[in-house]
Order: C-alpha cells, then structure tokens, then sequence
C-alpha cells in the first residue's frame, strides 16, 4: 500500500509540474484560423490527445532526470522546451482537430460594419 501512495505521489507531482509548465504557454498562444471537419475532432479527441499526453507525461519525467546535465550543458531552457512545453502545447493550446498550435479565435473586423 505504502508504494502504490508513493507511485500515485510521484504521478502527481509529475503531473501537476507540467500543469505548472503549460500555464506560461498559454498566454503566449497565438490565434490561428482553421475550420477541422467533424472526423478531424474525433480522430484527435480519441487517438492524438491521448498519445500527447503521454508524450508530454513522459518528457516530464525525462526533463526532470535529465536537467541537471542539461543544466551544466546549458540548454535547460531547450531541453524543456522540447520534452515539456512542445507536446504539452500540442495537447493543451490547439483546437481540437487543428494541425497547428494555438487557439482558435473569432476575429471581428472593425471595418465589416461600414
């Protein structure tokens, strides 16, 4: 029992350091503008989410053992950006059955109403 309470442990604070990644991603999304049909969202809501998700679970992981060599070698900030932030940006700030990350905004043009 005490080794499932440290696994689970482990797994939150895994989980809850690439929340705390994603968060500085999110403001510097950019808006896109794509129109995905119905089988583009399922296709990413059942197969591509969860296989991101994974992935940004398991660069997590390997960033934390892997930074302090990263440290000395002095590509922390690349070494996160492409274990953590790349494929939690891929699950998190894309529209679902975008190709591209960001969200996806309506546009208003000002000039529309003239």
């Amino acid at each position: 029992m005490r080794a499932l309470l440290e696994s689970f442990s482990r797994f939150a604070a895994v989980l809850s350091l690439a929340v705390v990644l994603v968060l500085p991603q999110i403001a510097y999304s950019e808006a896109i503008k794509e129109e995905p049909t119905a089988l583009a969202m399922t296709g990413d809501l059942l197969i591509a989410r969860p296989f991101l998700l994974v992935a940004t679970v398991v660069g997590t992981a390997v960033f934390i053992v892997s930074s302090p060599f990263a440290a000395a070698g002095g590509n922390l900030g690349g070494a996160a950006e492409t274990l953590v932030l790349g494929p939690a940006k891929a699950t998190f700030v894309r529209c679902l059955g975008c190709t591209k990350s960001g969200y996806q905004r309506d546009v208003v043009d000002a000039d529309a109403d003239k």
